[in-house]
């Protein structure tokens, strides 16, 4: 089997008449003036005058303003994204993705990625790594296809399956063993053979399909001749059976090439992928359903410095073949992490670095050619159950999204939907966990343009030589336009308070006096940050049945009132009717 990847994009919320798819102000008595402003954001840095009330000693207020009236950042509408691993494949829950209580989930999210297989197309046998990989992209109309439709769209041969319950336990137990095969393997660095059949894409394609999605699909970069060139013979022969098939597919070649000498024992250079993806641009050029193609890569590891330099022979030799370049980042060691990390601002800020070093690059050889981090998650090594699949792990999450977007990031896929790990986003009995609820709030309320905000009043003890982080972190754009609660020229923010005492923040400028929609997230049950359940606005966050996702509703806040942020929590605002200039057209 080649290595499998999908991206499943979509989001759009359903108008109010269509069922849920599972898819300030200054005030009186000036004493102090105070003058901050956040070193992470993006945009205008102008500092906004703070007050501080008499007699009360110690207290700041946070002032939030906004600049409407041109976006420092438009994303793709497209931008978050998601993968299966290809352990699905491995482990039989390939045959389970058109079950009834699946189906409906990733539709009201993103891009599904089924990633990182490695291996020939066909009968025969390859390791599992990297390779081929299968993306599914959804457009932003997609998710006007509801359940029924599916299941009703005879003509298409789409069918939700329904699968016994007895049937899906026996699943459950074949995944456990395999996840304990899985480990080992990763541990050992050794990988057992793994087949893709044709029927094997047939139902990936007819999935994608189906749902209204999108796939790009990665070759397997491993099969070499004897002068290390990439051995495109099987890769021919999928072109063409997709071909035959009529298959609208967009392509890539390899995972984390820079890591190949651990696979097959000898190293491919940036230079030589990059003459291996000049190779598959003309082979796609020869087969009339692939001539205009979109092609991405190289998909490299985490930018250090070898890394780097495998970057730049790659972008020297390829970098306008390619439509967007792709890398990957996870941020801890998943067998060693501890909740306490995912609290901590200088493991949030190490994100920022990367998008630097790879973003030097990219436009040093091709200015303004899009980047895609493709393959993102909070730990690696499959994570650690109750901590990477944990509310805690929202910060990070939470934080990698705001970071992406305000630094020029077009698409990020999030690892992972459903895998052998604890870094997914629903459980194997298809219950939503807290990153899921976290993302699917993000899809239906935060649109592609990004905002620069303004921030007064942070307080701050710096220590000489020390450089400060703060842990009140804010983001703006504007909403999305496919809500339809929400009128064009409303502001979205969303806030991440990592302190361990509430925050006050009055709402200024252009935002001042207007109504805002409060959704807050917050852990639900005993368990705290390590709970897998949340709350929204004070209401425990559950599906209504295996089909069918709750109402999201906000808590409406009256105009002016100063917006309170928990302690060690996360949440978004939508601020309405500001008729942000930035916010009224696409």
């Amino acid at each position: 089997s080649e290595l499998i990847r999908g991206f499943l994009l979509s989001g759009m919320p359903c108008p109010s008449s269509c069922p849920p798819g599972l898819l300030a102000l200054m005030a009186p008595g000036l004493a102090l003036m105070a003058t901050f402003s956040l070193p992470s954001q993006a945009g205008d840095r102008r500092a906004l005058p703070v007050e501080k009330h008499p007699g009360v000693k110690g207290r700041t207020l946070i002032l939030l303003d906004v600049n409407t009236k041109s976006p420092v950042r438009i994303i793709s509408e497209n931008f978050l994204s998601l993968q299966l691993d290809p352990s699905i494949i491995h482990d039989g829950w390939l045959d389970f993705l058109s079950i009834a209580a699946l189906v409906p989930l990733p539709q009201g999210l993103f891009q599904l990625v089924l990633q990182h297989f490695l291996g020939r197309f066909g009968d025969l046998h390859g390791r599992r790594a990297g390779g081929l990989a299968i993306s599914l992209f959804s457009f932003p109309f997609a998710v006007d296809i509801v359940r029924s439709d599916i299941a009703l769209d005879k003509q298409k041969g789409c069918k939700i399956a329904q699968h016994p319950d007895i049937m899906l336990e026996l699943q459950r137990e074949k995944a456990a063993q395999m996840h304990l095969v899985l480990l080992k393997e990763q541990f050992s660095n050794t990988y057992s053979n793994l087949t893709l059949t044709a029927r094997s894409l047939d139902k990936l394609y007819n999935f994608a399909d189906c749902s209204g999605l999108h796939l790009i699909f990665a070759l397997n970069a491993l099969r070499r001749n004897p002068n290390n060139s990439w051995n495109s013979s099987n890769a021919l022969s999928l072109l063409k059976y997709s071909a035959s098939k009529k298959y609208n597919i967009s392509w890539e070649l390899g995972n984390e090439p820079n890591n190949y000498r651990t696979l097959i024992g000898r190293s491919v250079n940036g230079s030589q992928l990059g003459k291996d993806y000049t190779q598959l641009r003309s082979l796609l050029q020869l087969i009339r359903t692939y001539s205009r193609a979109h092609l991405y890569g190289p998909n490299i590891g985490r930018p250090r410095k070898n890394v780097i330099a495998f970057l730049e022979g790659f972008m020297k030799v390829a970098g306008g073949t390619v439509d967007a370049v792709t890398w990957q980042h996870y941020y801890i060691d998943g067998r060693v992490a501890k909740v306490t990390d995912f609290l901590k601002t200088r493991l949030l800020d190490t994100l920022s670095d990367q998008i630097r070093k790879i973003q030097k690059v990219v436009n040093t050889y091709t200015p303004g050619k899009k980047i895609w981090l493709e393959g993102v998650g909070t730990t690696s090594a499959g994570g650690m159950n109750n901590l990477s699949d944990s509310y805690a792990a929202g910060f990070l999450w939470l934080n990698t999204l705001g970071l992406l977007a305000s630094q020029g990031i077009d698409v990020v896929v999030r690892h992972s939907f459903l895998d052998h790990g604890h870094n997914h986003l629903v459980d194997q009995n298809f219950n939503p966990l807290p990153d899921y609820w976290l993302s699917l709030l993000y899809k239906r309320l935060i649109g592609p343009k990004v905002l620069a905000i303004h921030v007064a009043g942070l307080q701050r003890k710096p220590r000489p030589g020390r450089v400060i982080r703060d842990k009140l972190r804010i983001y703006a754009h504007c909403t999305s336009y496919h809500n339809h609660n929400y009128v064009r020229g409303s502001i979205t923010l969303y806030i991440i308070n990592l302190h361990r005492s509430r925050k006050k923040i009055k709402l200024a400028g252009t935002l001042r006096d207007k109504i805002v929609h409060q959704y807050l997230l917050q852990p639900y049950g005993k368990d705290g940050l390590h709970s897998k359940s949340v709350q929204l606005n004070g209401q425990p966050l559950a599906m209504v049945d295996d089909g069918t996702l709750p109402e999201l509703k906000p808590r409406p806040l009256r105009a002016g009132r100063t917006l309170v942020i928990p302690p060690l929590t996360m949440s978004f605002y939508v601020v309405k009717n500001v008729n942000a200039l930035a916010c009224r057209y696409r």
